[in-house]
Formats: structure tokens, sequence, C-alpha cells
């Protein structure tokens, strides 16, 4: 299969630029994945399509404003402490206490070696290692309070495709209402919509909810850069199943009851899991799952997850659970009917 089949058409100005007004105020495109037949819906008629006795599982990992600008101090003048230009550094991974790996843009300028100091000297950092693509591998001079400092000088990391600068708005609008365990870098954006009078319909409605945590990285947006799906590669993203979850995962699959996971982050982490063993047991880990048509899933019963890139790995798992063909087909009424699309978008669910 190649990565051409998850093509389509979608005009500039369906990419959503701004959140909506209301949280809960996106339009939903419902499709069943076994008729592929849709319907044009809200969000907040979500509580009447989930079915009492469903699992909801959310993720609820929060967004560290991981957009930081730093000046580069000569590789060889650190003494005389001679800054040579500003640089764009966004957090992608912590891969120790101190260490993160970064994209720096301008890429090409920052050195293995040189040092970087962030806002007025609150941060300092040193340029470890080197990768491809503007990655490089740096190391904090430790500090107390580090997230403190951060989310002081960070700015929210808005997706490229939102052509503008962040705003004191996204701090609370790029970000779920549940949003708990601090460590993504980009919005588990299904949960956007969410909020808690939703919430709390769906539980008078008989449904549970569950919590997963999955780290949400810089891979989300990364392009595919092979031609065959077969060689699609993932980053690795960090994950925890709690105690809790994994009893109420587990209860509902002996009692054959629905799991509804929202996003395809919660999606990722939950068939992570099923591969690991017959049941859930509550771990912290890490996974690169790619999950494209051909897939059988072992959890997941239904999605609530926003409109994907074309080409996208992110399209491919959707195909995986309601079908490429069906999928393409509901995407093309989306962009027929004027769907806004991407993170601050309109959403999907998948039954």
């Amino acid at each position: 299969m190649q990565v051409r089949d998850f093509d389509f058409h979608l005009p500039e100005e369906l990419i959503a630029q701004e959140p909506p007004c209301e949280r809960a105020g996106a339009r939903m495109l419902t499709l069943d994945r076994a008729t592929g037949a849709w319907a044009d819906r809200h969000f907040r008629d979500l509580p009447s399509l989930l079915r009492p006795g469903d699992l909801l599982v959310l993720n609820d990992s929060r967004v560290i404003p991981a957009r930081l600008f730093a000046h580069r101090v000569g590789l060889h003048t650190q003494v005389q402490h001679k800054t040579t230009g500003r640089v764009q550094v966004l957090l992608a991974e912590q891969l120790s206490p101190w260490e993160w790996k970064v994209l720096v843009r301008p890429g090409r300028k920052v050195l293995t070696g040189e040092q970087l100091t962030f806002g007025a000297g609150d941060l300092h950092a040193e340029v470890i290692a080197h990768g491809e693509f503007g990655e490089r591998t740096i190391r904090f001079a430790p500090i107390d309070d580090f997230f403190g400092v951060v989310e002081r000088l960070g700015h929210m990391p808005l997706p490229p495709y939102i052509h503008r600068e962040d705003e004191p708005g996204d701090r609370e609008r790029y970000q779920t209402v549940y949003a708990r365990e601090r460590g993504s870098v980009a919005a588990p954006t299904a949960g956007l919509h969410f909020t808690p009078e939703i919430l709390a319909a769906i539980r008078d409605h008989g449904v549970e909810i569950a919590q997963v945590t999955l780290h949400v990285g810089l891979g989300t947006f990364a392009p595919v850069r092979v031609d065959r799906v077969e060689d699609v590669r993932l980053h690795a993203e960090r994950y925890t199943i709690s105690p809790e979850t994994a009893d109420a995962v587990n209860l509902a699959r002996r009692q054959g009851r629905r799991i509804v996971a929202a996003g395809t982050t919660t999606v990722r982490t939950l068939e992570h899991c099923a591969t690991l063993g017959p049941e859930l047991t509550p771990h912290s880990g890490s996974t690169s799952i790619f999950i494209s048509p051909g897939y059988m899933f072992r959890i997941v019963g239904a999605l609530l997850t926003n409109f994907h890139l074309p080409q996208s790995t992110l399209l491919m798992l959707v195909s995986a659970l309601a079908g490429r063909e069906n999928v393409l087909r509901a995407y093309e009424h989306a962009v027929r009917e004027r769907y806004r699309f991407f993170s601050y978008g309109d959403c999907m669910f998948i039954s």
C-alpha cells in the first residue's frame, strides 16, 4: 500500500486557525464503520451517541509551553558571553532530568558545544548532540523549579499549520479540561472539545470514564518521508497505565462492553498495551506502534477523533478502524460541507 493512497484535497481555508467560540461548539461527523454511512451532528450530541456501559478512555497528558527562545553564545567565546543570534528551541522529549531532545530553528547555525541562554539568564543549556532535520540534544544547567521557569518563558507549541503566533488564550484552549500529567508538546486534540458539563452528561448516561497518559511528541506532525506504508516508522512516545485504568479496561473487555477511545493517542496507548499480554497491567513505558489498514484491533471499538492531514499516519490509523474508502468518502463530504480541519477544528465519531 502506498502513502499516496491516503491523499485527499483540502482547501487551505478549511484549516482552523482559531478554536471555536465554545469548546463543545464543534461540528461532529459520525461514521458507521460497518456500513460507511455518515451523518452531520454536533459534539454536544456525543453523550446520546454513547451506550450505557461503554468505557470512554481519555488521555490526560498536559501540554507544556514548549516553544522557547534562546540566544546562542559563541562556541569559543563563552567567557566573554558574546551572543551570536536568537534561535527558537522547541522541547520535544525529555531524555533525563536535565537532557532534552529539541528542534532548533534555524538549525544549521546551532553547533554541538554551543551554549544557549534563555530569558534574562533564567535558563542555560549546552548543545551536546546533533541530529537530522534540526534535531539537537541539549543539557540544561540544573535549577530549582525548572518547569516553573518554562511556564513563565515558554509559548504554547501550536502546530505548524496554524499560521499565527500563540496568544494568551491558547494557554487554556490548547489544553484539555482534564489535562493533568505534564509532558506533551502537542495537544491530544480530540479531547479539546470536552467540557465539565459534557463529561457529567456522559457519566449520567451510564458511561464509565477512565484515563491513560501518553505524552504527545513532535512526531505527530512529522511528514511521512517514505513511499510505502510498510516502511513507515514512528517516534517513540512515553505512556502510563494506572491501576484503576488497567482494571477498568480489563473488566470492560471481560464483560464485552465497548471501549471508546478519545483520540488517536489513546488508541495507540491501549493497542500497544494489548500486545504485551492478555490483560493490561499498570506500568509505564514507551510505544512506537504504527497502526494502518490490516491491523486487528484488540481493545478499541469506537473512536472520537479530529480530522487529520493528508497522507498522515493518523489518517492511516483512522482508516485501519473504519476502512480507507469509508474514511476518504467521509472526508470528501466534510470538505464539501466546509468542516473545519485539524487541531482547532471539528471532529468525527467513528462507531
